[in-house]
C-alpha cells in the first residue's frame, strides 16, 4: 500500500495573489470612501446652510447599513459572493459620479445626497459579508488570523488617511472628494475581477423569504454558544468604549482642553489601532483566542480612569493609542473563531448579524455617554464608565465558554448548520 503524498504547505499570505488584490483593492475603495465620508456634511453645508439637513444625509449612510443588514447577511450567503461584490463597487463608483455631475454642473440637491448615501450605506452592509465569508476559502485556516488583522489595519489606515486627506481635497473643488471616491471604486472592481474566488455549491433546500433566512441565521448565532458569547463581547466593547469616548471629549472640553488637542486625541486613537492591526497576529498567536478577549477588556479597565487624572489632550491622546492597541487583536480573535465555526452557508449572516449588533452597541453607547455627562460631573461620569468595563473585564476572565475558544474541532471543520 502506497503512502499518500505529503499535503504542499498553504500559501503564505504574502505571495496568496488573490488575498493581495483584494486586500489591494479595498484599500483603494476605502481611502475614496473616507475621503467622500468626511466631505459629505461639508457639501452639505456649503449648499445649504443647513445643520440639520447635513445630519439627514450622514445619517442616511447609518440608516442604510442597519436596514439593509440582515437581509444582505442572506443575499451573501444564497447567492455568488464575488458577484456582490462587484456590483457594490460598481454601484458606488456610479452614484459618485452622478453626484460629481450634478455639482459641477449646479444641479447637486439635498435629496440626490440623500439617495447616493443610501447607496453607500447598503453597498457596505453587503459588501463586508461578502468579504468576511470569502476569507476561509481564499487563505489556509491557519493564515486566517493575519488575513483578520491585515483587513483591520486596511480599514484604520483607509479612514485615517481618507478622513484626513477629504478635507483637503474639497477645499481644491467641491467636487473632487466624490471623483477620487469614483476613481477608486472603479479600480478596485477592476482588480476585483481579477480575484480567483472558488465557487461555492448552491445552498440545498431553495431559497425561502429573505426574512425567515435572516431570522434562522439569527437563531442559528444565538444557539451557538460560543459564537453568542462572542457576538456579545463585541457588543460590549463597543458599547462602554463609545460610552467613554464622548465622556472623555466632554470632560475635556469641561477643563478647557483646545480644540485642536481634542483632534489630536481623536488621531491618536486611529494611530493606536493601525498599530494595534499590524501587532495583532503575533499578540493572537501568543495571546491566544481567551487570552487576546480578556486582554482588550483589561486594558480599558485599567486605563480608562486613567484620564481622571490628565488635563492635557496630548497625554489624554497618548492613553488613547495604548487603549487602541487591544481591540484589534480581540477583534482577530473574534472574527477568527466565528468564521472557522460557521458553516460557509451561514457565514454571511453571521457577518452581517455581528455589524448590525456592533453597530447598534455604537449608536447606544454615546447616547449612554451623553446622559452620564449630562447627570453626572465628567469625573464620575467616566469612573462609572470604567466600573462597567472592570465587572464586564472580571466576567469575561471568569466566562467557561470563552476559556474554550482556542480548542479546535477534531475534525478541523466547522460544525455543520442542522
Amino acid at each position: 500500500m502506497t503512502a499518500a503524498p505529503p499535503v504542499p504547505p498553504p500559501v503564505p499570505l504574502s505571495r496568496n495573489r488573490d488575498y493581495r488584490l483584494l486586500w489591494g483593492g479595498q484599500a483603494l475603495s476605502e481611502f475614496g470612501f473616507h475621503s467622500a465620508l468626511i466631505a459629505f456634511p461639508l457639501l452639505v453645508l456649503a449648499l445649504t446652510g443647513s445643520g440639520a439637513a447635513s445630519g439627514l444625509v450622514m445619517g442616511t449612510i447609518a440608516a442604510a447599513q442597519m436596514v439593509a443588514g440582515l437581509p444582505a447577511g442572506v443575499l451573501v450567503d444564497r447567492y455568488d459572493r464575488k458577484a456582490i461584490m462587484l456590483g457594490c463597487e460598481a454601484a458606488q463608483a456610479v452614484s459618485a459620479i452622478s453626484l460629481v455631475a450634478a455639482v459641477w454642473a449646479g444641479a447637486a440637491t439635498v435629496w440626490h445626497m440623500v439617495a447616493v448615501a443610501a447607496v453607500f450605506g447598503a453597498s457596505a452592509a453587503l459588501f463586508e459579508p461578502a468579504e468576511s465569508a470569502s476569507l476561509p476559502a481564499l487563505v489556509a485556516d491557519e493564515h486566517l488570523p493575519t488575513a483578520v488583522a491585515m483587513n483591520t489595519a486596511r480599514a484604520s489606515m483607509g479612514q485615517l488617511a481618507g478622513t484626513a486627506t477629504g478635507g483637503f481635497l474639497f477645499a481644491v473643488g467641491r467636487f473632487v472628494p466624490f471623483l477620487v471616491d469614483a476613481v477608486t471604486h472603479t479600480l478596485s472592481f477592476v482588480v476585483l475581477l481579477f480575484v480567483r474566488l472558488p465557487r461555492r455549491e448552491r445552498p440545498t433546500g431553495g431559497a425561502g423569504p429573505l426574512g425567515r433566512e435572516a431570522l434562522a441565521g439569527l437563531r442559528w448565532v444565538w444557539r451557538e454558544r460560543r459564537i453568542r458569547v462572542t457576538v456579545v463581547c463585541a457588543v460590549v466593547l463597543n458599547l462602554f468604549f463609545s460610552a467613554y469616548y464622548l465622556v472623555v471629549i466632554v470632560l475635556a472640553e469641561s477643563r478647557g482642553v483646545p480644540s485642536g488637542e481634542v483632534g489630536v486625541m481623536a488621531a491618536m486613537l486611529g494611530v493606536g489601532g493601525v498599530l494595534g492591526a499590524l501587532v495583532a497576529p503575533v499578540l493572537h498567536r501568543r495571546l491566544g483566542a481567551y487570552g487576546g478577549i480578556i486582554a482588550v477588556f483589561w486594558a480599558l479597565a485599567v486605563l480608562a480612569p486613567v484620564t481622571v487624572l490628565m488635563d492635557s489632550g496630548y497625554l489624554i491622546g497618548v492613553l488613547f493609542a495604548l487603549i487602541a492597541l487591544f481591540p484589534p487583536t480581540a477583534n482577530t480573535a473574534i472574527m477568527t473563531e466565528q468564521l472557522l465555526r460557521t458553516p460557509d452557508e451561514l457565514r454571511g449572516r453571521l457577518t452581517s448579524t455581528l455589524v448590525l449588533a456592533c453597530g447598534a452597541a455604537s449608536a447606544a453607547g454615546p447616547a449612554l455617554g451623553g446622559s452620564l455627562a449630562q447627570a453626572l460631573p465628567g469625573d464620575r461620569a467616566l469612573l462609572l464608565c470604567s466600573a462597567g468595563m472592570a465587572a464586564a473585564a472580571v466576567l469575561a476572565t471568569l466566562s467557561p465558554t470563552l476559556r474554550t475558544l482556542s480548542r479546535r474541532h477534531e475534525s478541523g471543520r466547522p460544525a455543520t448548520a442542522g
